[in-house]
């Protein structure tokens, strides 16, 4: 029994040691984005949904919402926004309650 047990602690001893196969690392995945896509309509006029776009959507210029506007118009859609889910849905909310014609919420 001895002798099976130095045999046994000598093996041990001379074995490579292995490291494990990145079992322990964390894979960190970013949240999806969401698509605010604004749908064109036949009521609702071109100032009212640049001016909603300028105040629901933060940082929008007047500018970029005419563009927008335009898009909407001419191409039936347009994206106005893309971010967090959280906040998608409230712009998302607040702009389908102005009146807008909204695409349902994607992820983008």
């Amino acid at each position: 029994m001895n002798l099976v047990l130095t045999a046994a602690s000598h093996f041990a001893a001379v074995a490579p040691t292995v490291a494990p196969e990145k079992a322990g690392q964390v894979t960190r995945q970013t949240y999806p984005n969401y698509k605010i896509i604004v749908l064109n309509d036949d009521f609702n006029t071109f100032q009212h949904v640049t001016e909603c776009l300028i105040k629901y959507i933060p940082f929008m210029t007047s500018d970029r919402a005419w563009e927008l506007t335009n898009q909407i118009h001419f191409e039936g859609q347009a994206v106005v926004w893309v971010g967090p889910q959280e906040q998608a849905e409230l712009y998302h909310t607040q702009l389908s309650r102005a009146g807008l014609t909204m695409a349902p919420l994607e992820a983008a």
